[in-house]
């Protein structure tokens, strides 16, 4: 098998690499879609605004520095220590829990019975809101994440597989911080199924996705599960947004990673676990592929692209996606 086989599988791999990192950013959409039926458009402000916190937390940066100074004519801008990433880690987790709490005491709940399309928007609102307090509070400059994950090529996997193609194939490149995320994605993954099969409140939060009314009237606090919920999606968007803090820098464009996520929701299904991972990994892969094979035929940069005209095809043809439940009404 010459060296291209090689390249191929290199690139398969990498997809698959990238696709679990779509995967991690969906999880957080179909967690509050079952439990709610709620789309949460702002969850890859979520991410932003979760690592922006993680880096200001660990690096010692005065929360609203800028307006401080402004106000005060001061020049506070750190504390002056740093913290551990794992103390930093579990700081900003209690943040997102807060968050979680406020979410649903002062946006879901007083609109609790409305239509969907009125959650919808109060979750584009509460985007726009996240992005402005994010940068009010840390500032909008681009920040370096960094909580120990290694990063770069994979040394010994890049030696072990030079052999495989003969001279003209170096071996595989495989990131480690994309190995990483993989393997903390497998078990954010497992823990969510376990939690959601196996456990009291995860039986609670089923009853509450299938049922809201039958929910009340066996006793369930809906307003409780949905705290539950949307801080354990805010847990998600921290893993997300450490992963991908770390590859691109805390920045503006990690909460556009979100719209990456809408093609891995509607070939997954937005009302599966497991449909998220298998749709982000179709993803992954499929745009690597393409971009592999056919993009130099086409002028390349198909990557932008071609996850929407994959997902477009499903909605066609299996608009639930592969795992999603099919819905029907009766009129």
């Amino acid at each position: 098998m010459g060296p291209q086989f090689f390249y191929t599988i290199e690139v398969i791999l990498n997809g698959l690499m990238a696709g679990v990192m779509y995967a991690l950013v969906a999880l957080g959409f179909v967690l509050i879609f079952k439990s709610s039926g709620i789309f949460n458009y702002a969850q890859g402000v979520m991410a932003l605004f979760a690592a922006q916190t993680l880096v200001g937390i660990q690096t010692g940066l005065v929360p609203f520095s800028h307006l401080i100074n402004a106000v005060f004519g001061t020049d506070l801008h750190h504390f002056g220590w740093e913290i551990p990433s794992v103390l930093a880690i579990l700081a900003t987790t209690l943040v997102m829990i807060g968050f979680a709490w406020l979410v649903v005491r002062l946006v879901l709940k007083p609109l609790a019975g409305q239509e969907p399309i009125i959650l919808f928007m109060a979750t584009i609102g509460l985007a726009y809101f996240m992005e402005g307090f994010g940068d009010l509070m840390w500032g909008s400059d681009i920040k370096k994440l960094d909580v120990g994950l290694p990063q770069g090529g994979n040394i010994g996997i890049e030696e072990s597989t030079s052999f495989l193609g003969g001279e003209e194939f170096y071996g595989f490149y495989i990131d480690n911080l994309d190995i990483w995320a993989a393997v903390i994605a497998t078990l954010l993954v497992v823990a969510l199924v376990v939690f959601s099969q196996y456990t009291k409140v995860g039986r609670a939060l089923r009853a509450v996705a299938d049922d809201h009314q039958a929910a009340l009237s066996v006793g369930i606090n809906l307003e409780t599960i949905w705290v539950i919920i949307w801080s354990v999606a805010g847990f998600v968007a921290l893993v997300a947004g450490i992963m991908w803090g770390a590859k691109l820098g805390v920045q503006f464009s990690l909460s556009l990673i979100a719209l990456k996520a809408l093609p891995v929701l509607m070939l997954g299904g937005f009302t599966s676990i497991p449909g998220a991972i298998v749709g982000g990994l179709i993803i992954g892969v499929g745009e690597k592929l393409f971009e592999f094979s056919i993009g130099p035929l086409i002028g390349g940069a198909t990557e932008n692209w071609f996850a929407y005209v994959l997902a477009l095809v499903f909605l066609v043809f299996r608009p639930q996606g592969l795992f999603g439940e099919k819905i029907i009404e009766r009129v």
